[in-house]
C-alpha cells in the first residue's frame, strides 16, 4: 500500500501541501481529486521521491521509493505523458527502460500489445498524438508488473475507446490485488472507475472516503415529480418540510422528504401525479458542493461580471 503521513511541502512562504495524511490500499482504485493548484501532483511527486518534503514522509510497502533496487518492479507511474524523447521509437523507449531494471525484452512486446501500440511500435514518439503518448506512458508503467501504480490525469487526450480502455485497465489491475492511485478532473469517468476518493483543497485533505458514500453525503439527491396540480402539490409538500424547486419544464424537484411520503401526501390530497422518480446525486455535484471555497480559481458567470464592467 501507499502510506502518506504528515506530508508537507513549502516553497518559501507558500505552503503547497499542508500536513497531508492518507493510505491508498490494494485491491481498489483510489481517485485523487482537487482543483488546480490543490497540491495533487506535488503529493505524487513526493511519493515517488521526485520532490523532497518539508515535513512528513511517504512510504510504499513500508519503504521510501528511492530505497528500491528495481523500482519499476514495485511501482509504475505516469506523471507526464509528454516527457519522452521525440526522436526515439516507442519500442526503443520501452526497451531502454526495461534494460535499466533488468527486465526481459519480451515484456516490451507484451505491454505494447496491452496498450494497443503494437502497430506503431517502430514510429518515433515525436509524431504521436497526446492520446498515444498516454498509452505509451501507461505501457512503461506496466513494464515491471508492479504491485503499485500511480497515474496523473491518464485520460487526457484519449478518444472514447481509449478512455474505456484505461478505465477497464485500472479496474482489472485493482481486481488483481494491485494498488491503483489515479488523479483526475473528469468526474464522470472517475465515478465509473474509482472505489475510494481522496480530495485535496488548498493543500489539505478534506475528504477521504468510499466513492458511494462521498456521492451520497456530498450531493443533494432529490425526487422529480410531475403533476397537473404542481402549484398545489408544491404547497402541500412545503408544508410538510420539503424543499421544492420548480424545474424549467414545470416539474418539481423535491428534497428533504422521502420518496414514499411524497406519494402518500399527493394521494391524501387527491392530487394526480404523472411521474415520481428519485434522482441520484452525481460525483460532480458532490465534488463541487464539498470543494466550496477550497479553490483559488473561480470563473464568473458572464464576461465582465465581477470585473468592474
Amino acid at each position: 500500500m501507499i502510506e502518506v503521513r504528515g506530508l508537507t511541502k513549502r516553497y518559501g512562504a507558500r505552503v503547497a501541501v499542508d500536513d497531508v495524511t492518507f493510505t491508498v490500499e490494494p485491491g481498489r482504485v483510489t481517485g485523487f481529486l482537487g482543483p488546480n493548484g490543490a497540491g495533487k501532483s506535488t503529493v505524487m511527486r513526493m511519493i515517488l521521491g521526485l520532490a523532497a518534503p518539508s515535513a512528513g514522509h511517504a512510504r510504499i510497502e513500508g519503504r521510501p521509493y528511492r530505497s528500491f533496487d528495481r523500482p519499476l518492479c514495485r511501482v509504475g507511474a505516469l506523471l507526464d505523458a509528454g516527457a519522452v524523447p521525440g526522436g526515439r521509437a516507442a519500442y526503443h523507449h520501452l526497451a531502454s527502460i526495461a534494460a535499466s531494471n533488468d527486465l526481459p525484452r519480451s515484456r516490451v512486446d507484451e505491454v505494447l500489445v496491452r496498450a494497443g501500440l503494437r502497430d506503431v511500435a517502430r514510429r518515433r514518439v515525436g509524431g504521436f498524438s497526446l492520446g498515444m503518448k498516454q498509452r505509451l506512458g501507461i505501457a512503461a508503467a506496466l513494464l515491471g508488473e508492479p504491485g503499485v501504480l500511480l497515474f496523473d490525469e491518464p485520460v487526457n487526450g484519449l478518444d472514447p475507446d481509449g478512455v474505456r480502455w484505461i478505465r477497464t485497465l485500472m479496474r482489472d489491475l485493482a481486481a488483481e490485488g494491485r494498488t491503483v492511485f489515479v488523479a483526475g478532473h473528469l468526474m464522470s469517468e472517475m465515478a465509473l472507475t474509482a472505489d475510494h476518493v481522496i480530495v485535496l483543497g488548498r493543500g489539505r485533505v478534506i475528504v477521504d472516503t468510499g466513492m458511494a458514500e462521498f456521492i451520497r453525503t456530498g450531493s443533494r439527491g432529490d425526487v422529480l415529480v410531475r403533476s397537473p396540480h404542481g402549484a398545489e402539490l408544491a404547497r402541500v409538500l412545503t408544508g410538510h418540510g420539503a424543499t421544492v424547486t420548480a424545474e424549467p419544464d414545470g416539474a418539481l424537484a423535491v428534497a428533504d422528504l422521502a420518496f414514499a411520503r411524497i406519494g402518500e401526501l399527493a394521494a391524501a390530497h387527491g392530487l394526480v401525479v404523472h411521474e415520481l422518480g428519485a434522482r441520484q446525486g452525481s460525483l460532480e455535484e458532490a465534488y463541487l458542493r464539498i470543494i466550496g471555497d477550497e479553490t483559488d480559481h473561480r470563473a464568473v458567470g458572464a464576461i465582465g461580471e465581477g470585473a468592474g464592467a
